[in-house]
């Protein structure tokens, strides 16, 4: 009997333990990146320039070149509204994955309240 105490009891303090109250309220993610130099990073080169960009309900888009080099690469770089970014340079995949881990120093995103504006850190 005393078993079947303690599994009626445990979802409910599951959800107790689970519930904030101040994570219900909704956020905005910037996501600040400088392109040129974090292709750099990613594929070397110099130059990179952004030549084209389009933009979806989930994330922006940026098609970029090289123009230092005799044969030029060609790089696409979508950035996704909850911080996930995909870079391919020349039909290869030189990056995929979050933002947030800190993986490089040209990139980083910003979270405010969308209520007040108000900056959020994260610890």
């Amino acid at each position: 009997m005393t078993d079947s105490s303690k599994q009626q009891n445990t979802p409910s303090l599951t959800q107790a333990q689970v519930h904030h109250p101040e994570w219900d309220e909704p956020i905005i993610c910037r996501v600040e990146v400088d392109l040129p130099n974090w292709l750099v990073q990613l594929a070397g080169g110099q130059g990179w320039e952004v030549y084209a960009e389009s933009e979806e309900e989930t994330c922006i888009s940026f098609a970029l070149r090289e123009q230092s080099s005799k044969t030029p690469k060609l790089a696409e770089v979508t950035l996704y509204h909850n911080g996930y970014a995909v870079v391919d340079v020349d039909g290869t995949s030189l990056f995929d994955g979050s933002l947030t881990s800190g993986t490089s120093n040209c990139a980083h995103l910003t979270y405010y309240h969308a209520d007040s504006g108000e900056k959020i850190t994260l610890n």
